[in-house]
């Protein structure tokens, strides 16, 4: 990214972005998205939602196991990557979802599946159980963010104070140029990511625009009521978590899993916070057996 651009740029930023050929701009009130779509347009629609801070690079890997079956979506969130806010945007949990259920109607398709990772998950179990969302047959959530501030690492007070101050985004982006700071806040995901995913992160820490929408989105988060949204699920979900995960504890997910009513928790011993990115095959296979096997509020090793 070119030093002092506020903002990513498609033609030069994106021109090496994974599953390239898969990217659409698609307009809706909230915002212009960019969003990958893949497979076959008459297979059922699965929705990938990423975690804060990062974009649909995320699922680089899964993008292509899942596009054989199913007709694959994966945004960018608001403020995220090269999704741009048309206006005053709310970052919070339901600002999400009314964005989102905007999107999936301008597409003129209802998910089948909603896979989200991190806050991505919450967002997914918000959307589903949502009565402004057609309701999908499958939550699945990969290292969800489900308890309020004290119940995780993610989401701090600090990033309130940061996100009032307009100077902070661009200080952030700036210091993850100048020094290690990307790789260092990588490494605390604990999950050996390929280099390719690495260079995409530094890429969007290094945008003031991309720091702005994930520092907003942090400091507008607010799961006090979440346990609510949770016990009103219509249909089971799976939780899967990574045990060595440093960013979220897993008491997230099987806090999450006694909330929801029958859901699945499968529990893996390695993979970090981006599980996704580091088993993506595992992952699939988590998914497969989701759909196909539900067993209530038990703990499946993996």
């Amino acid at each position: 990214m070119t030093l002092g651009r506020d903002r990513l740029n498609w033609e030069t930023d994106g021109r090496n972005w994974p599953n390239r050929s898969a990217s659409q701009f698609v307009k809706t009130n909230a915002c212009d998205w960019h969003v990958q779509i893949a497979g076959p347009d008459t297979a059922p629609m699965i929705l990938l939602l990423h975690g804060t801070g990062a974009s649909s690079h995320s699922w680089r890997h899964l993008l292509p196991l899942l596009s054989a079956r199913f007709r694959v979506v994966a945004p960018d969130l608001p403020g995220h990557g090269f999704t741009r806010p048309r206006g005053p945007t709310d970052l919070s949990l339901p600002g999400m979802v009314r964005a989102l259920t905007e999107l999936v109607s301008r597409l003129d398709r209802c998910p089948a599946v909603i896979l989200g990772h991190s806050a991505g998950a919450a967002i997914a179990v918000t959307l589903a159980a949502s009565k402004a969302s057609a309701v999908p047959r499958h939550v699945i959530g990969i290292n969800g963010a489900y308890l309020p501030i004290r119940g995780n690492a993610l989401f701090s007070p600090l990033a309130k104070a940061l996100f009032a101050n307009p100077f902070s985004a661009s200080m952030f982006s700036l210091m993850s140029r100048a020094t290690p700071l990307g790789g260092n806040l990588l490494t605390a995901t604990g999950s050996p990511i390929d280099e390719e995913g690495r260079a995409l992160y530094r890429m969007l820490l290094a945008s003031p625009a991309h720091v702005r929408g994930a520092l907003g989105m942090m400091a507008a988060w607010d799961l006090s009521r979440f346990d609510a949204t949770l016990q009103r699920l219509p249909f089971p979900m799976t939780l899967i978590a990574a045990k060595d995960d440093p960013m979220v504890p897993i008491e997230n997910s099987s806090h999450a899993a006694r909330q929801a009513p029958g859901s699945r928790l499968v529990l893996t011993d390695t993979g970090g916070h981006l599980l996704h990115e580091c088993r993506p095959a595992d992952v699939v296979r988590w998914l497969d057996e989701a759909i196909g096997n539900q067993r209530p509020n038990g703990a499946d090793a993996a």
